[in-house]
């Protein structure tokens, strides 16, 4: 089979056309145009043979505060972040995003998609700190979708009745560790089991795909 007509991957079948991507950012407070992206991480995801959603690679990258940038000493002290210390070996935004994007883009290409989709616990949050910075950055080819996100604080609400991540994970059985939480790539990678979790316990219910609806005559 030529790859001109070979099928499409069916993660391209699963979201419309879209990757999803989960994305966790530690910060130096809440404005993402004034304060300080901190960390990103990024978990890619992966599709088995039955459809099923799997947590694949993780990436990770320490960002320095960018020129000018308010850093909220509250937010530093929730997160236990030290902008300035050299072990953190944090790269400037561009760089960083850089790092972050390239690996995604491959994925996107691989499973037949057409753009990336960003997950996140309050997506939103995510979503304006990474976007705020790759325009910082002056970034051209940003592999997210521009406006829309997959919240898994709303999905949990509606699967688990709970919308805070550790409490969530708890009722989904995964286990939370609270005192690794506000580390980018421990909350992406348990944000990812928690998306996976409810894609496929919807899969298993019978939601997915959904019942063909004849129209009406």
């Amino acid at each position: 089979m030529t790859d001109e007509n070979k099928e499409p991957h069916p993660m391209s079948r699963r979201f419309r056309g879209f990757l999803p991507v989960v994305v966790d950012v530690e910060t130096a407070g809440f404005n993402p145009e004034r304060d300080a992206l901190l960390e990103v991480a990024a978990v890619l995801l992966t599709m088995d043979e039955n459809g099923y959603l799997l947590r694949g690679e993780t990436h990770v990258q320490q960002i320095d505060p960018f020129e000018g940038a308010n850093l909220e000493q509250s937010a530093l002290d929730f997160t236990g972040i030290d902008p300035w210390n050299p072990e953190r070996e944090a790269v400037p935004e561009r760089e960083g995003l850089s790092e972050i994007f390239t690996p995604i883009r491959k994925a996107v290409k691989a499973f037949d998609c057409k753009r990336a989709v960003l997950v996140g616990h309050n997506a939103t949050f995510d979503h304006n700190f990474v976007f705020a910075a790759a325009m910082r950055a002056d970034i051209k080819r940003n592999p997210f979708h521009p406006f829309s996100t997959f919240d898994t604080a709303t999905l949990a609400g509606l699967a688990y009745g709970h919308t805070v991540l550790a409490q969530a994970c708890k009722l989904a059985g995964i286990p939370f560790n609270n005192k690794e939480a506000h580390s980018a790539a421990y909350d992406a990678e348990k944000t990812a089991d928690l998306f996976c979790g409810i894609v496929n316990r919807w899969k298993d219910l019978g939601g997915f795909p959904p019942p063909l609806i004849e129209e009406a005559e």
